[in-house]
């Protein structure tokens, strides 16, 4: 799940190499933390937030596959 993540991260941005995911386990729920450079993040949450609402479900369907939950969390470079 994560390496699809960052796949899809990477496709998106100018500069691949800022893009960091982390990922978390909490009990049956997996957290996945996505980070872009602070000018990637237009690109990474589209207009509306229709492109992370569609890595969310794309996140959502590979976690159902293996019976298992996922969220994902986009935040701001530090």
């Amino acid at each position: 799940m994560r390496d699809l993540i960052d796949y899809i991260a990477r496709s998106l941005v100018d500069d691949p190499t800022q893009v960091d995911v982390s990922q978390r386990k909490y009990g049956s729920t997996t957290n996945i933390r996505l980070r872009v450079a602070k000018e990637d993040m237009g690109r990474v949450i589209g207009r509306n937030g229709r492109v992370a609402n569609a890595m969310r479900s794309l996140l959502r369907v590979a976690a159902a596959r293996n019976q298992k939950r996922a969220k994902l969390d986009i935040v701001e470079p530090e």
